[in-house]
């Protein structure tokens, strides 16, 4: 959506809430095919059987959840890197001598640089400029930016920007501190995340360990697994180690997950 149009105001778009995630086409086809290759290859490993791939038909359910919320965590990601760029920014403006309401602007035009049109700091700060313009006090629209964007660092920080407006505190040294402290909390988190990367991908690689296993015994010896498929005692088992496998991959992902 243009940017001008976008900014326009509340009475002709409505701003967006991005405490919810709406799926694109494109991710709903390709979060289906991954679903449906999953169904796929979990009923033919382990139960050789058409009914239960449609069976599992109804888990694609669970997993457009759980993708979409991973989706979401990765915006959100996004969102607070940009929303430190663009204060960050504004920062630098008001250290040059600008007052804050001429801030967003100068930050605005230093983004446009490094983001596309389309992302979701130039929108918000094009907005908030564009509302600036129109007596609109900058607080109200950090706190309302806060509220909708259901991220802690941006609420904390519109929290502490009304906080010094109200008690007439040293704006410039209050936003840089306050930034500076968020940019020390995302690398912290960064190199969480960087330490993890190993230990994800060697989860990755075990996760991956059996399904591969019962692929090369089906190809190399069709028959020794042709028990486990066809009588009820190998069905169990075959069900027992499927939920074994289920629950190890999420207890993994558990313990890997920092948000």
């Amino acid at each position: 959506m243009p940017l001008q149009n976008y900014s326009a105001g509340r009475t002709r778009h409505k701003l967006p809430d991005y405490g919810i995630y709406v799926l694109s086409v494109s991710e709903k086809l390709r979060i289906t095919g991954e679903y449906v290759l999953l169904d796929l290859a979990v009923s033919t490993l382990f139960y050789r059987s058409v009914i239960v791939f449609l069976l599992f038909l109804p888990g694609m359910a669970l997993y457009v959840r759980k993708r979409k919320s991973d989706l979401k965590k990765q915006r959100e990601g996004r969102m607070r890197q940009e929303f430190l760029d663009g204060m960050q920014f504004a920062g630098t403006a008001l250290q040059s001598g600008y007052a804050m309401e001429n801030a967003f602007s100068e930050a605005l035009t230093e983004l446009r640089k490094i983001y596309d049109e389309d992302s979701f700091i130039i929108r918000e700060f094009g907005y908030i400029a564009l509302q600036i313009r129109m007596n609109v006090p900058v607080e109200k629209l950090l706190m309302d930016l806060g509220r909708r964007s259901h991220i802690d660092d941006i609420r904390n920080f519109a929290d502490v920007f009304l906080t010094a407006r109200k008690t007439g505190g040293d704006m410039i040294a209050i936003v840089r501190t306050t930034i500076a402290d968020m940019r020390q909390k995302d690398e912290t988190r960064l190199e969480i995340e960087t330490v993890l990367a190993g230990k994800k991908m060697e989860q990755n690689i075990m996760s991956v360990i059996p399904l591969a296993i019962l692929v090369f015994v089906s190809i190399t010896d069709p028959q020794f697994l042709a028990g486990m498929y066809h009588t009820p005692e190998g069905i169990l088992i075959m069900t027992a180690c499927l939920c074994l496998y289920g629950a190890a991959w999420v207890w993994g992902r558990k313990i890997m997950d920092i948000s």
